[in-house]
């Protein structure tokens, strides 16, 4: 029979998702069948399944962690966010429509059986879950319906461990605070608590963890100093992404509000020669950028109003005059055509839609969400490529007769007359060490590409390592529950 445990967190990015995937790979370690769930995850950065669906990428990551391949069971609830009031629910890994924030809270209930249908289903297959909440569990104002926390850990019979981050500063007001807050059932479902993203000497913070302990009466399972391999790892929330790198090949980033697969961006991060520069809100496109890369979208005509808001549009043309390149992937693919029709306003308003007109291509939004792993072979270098396809819409016109990819037989992409404004669907390109190596060859490459995926393991190791010096594995191994 399985056990399972579930990880909370006093807020939003204390770290719960890396140590999620720290503690499957060191009890993968150990010789147990793991595996990762997340009830419910917001996230605009997601993973395509390998039953046909999507979820988080930090849940793909922890599959990855486990040995597994991902799988919509793991994350059966995702949210991403389309505006400030409202997100595309996923279910299961399919679309299940878009709600507001306010119809989401009154519907969420509904979706439990779902939930719990797949975390018994993945428990099937297991030796130990791990579970990971969302956000905080002393958002008691939340509390009626939740799936994400208590909720869900008081529907499967979970024990909790909370984890706080001392980077932000008071985490004893953090954990002490939650245990304040919780209504007893839900207090007495958290058995132990750790700490996370200590700098410095931990000895220093003993007294403060003795003082966590004595005024809630769990279990200390340890302080985990600050992993510096993180940036190694695909990031979750938008957040967490920033400028990277003091190459000589500059990539500029436009920050759009609701850019999406953004881990599409950490090979080209991970590079020696290269900087990856994210250039904010309110902030210019550098005049001397080797490349500007639009990256995908949740929201493409809305983050197209917001491209324009910020006068990226005005930037993005000088720097095509300059001889500069322009590569868009999924919604930037879409922008950088000449017009983007929304006949039945999947995206708000229904209507046509003026493009940035440096692609002679029309994109037409469609109900039908295309979500495929694919096979593709880059035509200039005969590179080949597993991606995959995430997205909304059908791209056509004059420019996909210079298509620079075949996917599975059939051109992909489109490109202008003179070469230097690319567009594709395919995300996960420059995870590959050839085609990220034949891509930045024309911007002057000289010592050849890392390894990045051997990256990726040999920190997810250190990350299992990390968490095996730092925290008591067996008594929160002890602690998880029969499901």
């Amino acid at each position: 029979m399985a056990r399972a445990i579930m990880i909370q967190g006093t807020g939003s990015n204390v770290g719960k998702s890396m140590l999620v995937a720290g503690l499957l790979r060191a009890f993968a370690r150990r010789g147990l069948r793991v595996a990762p769930f997340k009830p419910q995850n917001m996230s605009n950065n997601a993973a395509v399944t390998e039953d046909g669906g999507e979820i988080g990428r930090a849940q793909a990551l922890q599959a990855r962690a486990s040995g597994l391949r991902p799988h919509s069971d793991m994350n059966p609830v995702l949210l991403k966010p389309e505006s400030d009031a409202g997100a595309q629910v996923i279910v299961q890994g399919r679309r299940a429509g878009t709600l507001r924030a306010r119809d989401y809270g009154q519907a969420k209930a509904r979706l439990l059986p779902k939930v719990l249908e797949s975390f018994h289903r993945l428990s099937a297959a297991a030796d130990l879950v791990v579970v990971e909440g969302a956000g905080s569990p002393a958002e008691i104002n939340l509390r009626a319906g939740d799936i994400a926390n208590m909720g869900f850990a008081e529907a499967a019979g979970l024990p909790v461990v909370l984890v706080g981050d001392i980077d932000r500063g008071g985490v004893i007001a953090q954990i002490v605070g939650t245990h304040a807050v919780l209504p007893p059932p839900d207090r007495d479902r958290i058995r132990a608590f750790a700490v996370n993203k200590f700098r410095g000497d931990i000895g220093l913070f003993a007294a403060g963890a003795q003082a966590i302990a004595e005024r809630t009466g769990w279990t200390d399972l340890g302080t985990l100093p600050w992993f510096d391999q993180a940036h190694r790892l695909p990031a979750e929330d938008v957040l967490d992404i920033s400028s990277r790198g003091t190459g000589a090949i500059r990539i500029a980033v436009p920050k759009l509000s609701r850019i999406a697969n953004f881990d599409d961006l950490d090979p080209l991060a991970a590079e020696p020669e290269v900087r990856v520069e994210i250039v904010e809100p309110g902030r210019a496109l550098p005049g001397d950028a080797d490349l500007v890369l639009l990256p995908g979208s949740k929201s493409t005509i809305g983050d197209l109003a917001f491209l324009r808001a910020q006068g990226w549009d005005i930037d993005l043309m000088a720097h095509v005059r300059r001889g500069g390149h322009v590569l868009g992937i999924c919604g930037g693919y879409q922008m950088l055509g000449r017009w983007i029709d929304d006949p039945d306003g999947i995206e708000g308003h229904a209507g046509r839609h003026a493009g940035l007109g440096l692609l002679d291509v029309t994109t037409v939004m469609q109900g039908d969400k295309r979500l495929a792993e694919v096979e593709a072979t880059d035509r200039a270098s005969g590179t080949a490529v597993t991606a995959y396809e995430i997205h909304i819409g059908r791209t056509e016109g004059p420019d996909c007769a210079r298509a620079w990819l075949t996917v599975e037989g059939r051109p992909e992409g489109a490109g202008s007359a003179d070469g230097r404004v690319r567009g594709c669907y395919l995300h996960g390109l420059f995870a590959s060490d050839t085609f990220r190596a034949a891509w930045l060859g024309q911007f002057g490459l000289a010592h050849g590409v890392t390894a990045f995926e051997d990256g990726v393991d040999a920190a997810l190791e250190a990350l299992a390592d990390h968490v095996e010096a730092h925290l008591d594995l067996e008594t929160l191994l002890g602690l998880a529950a029969e499901v």
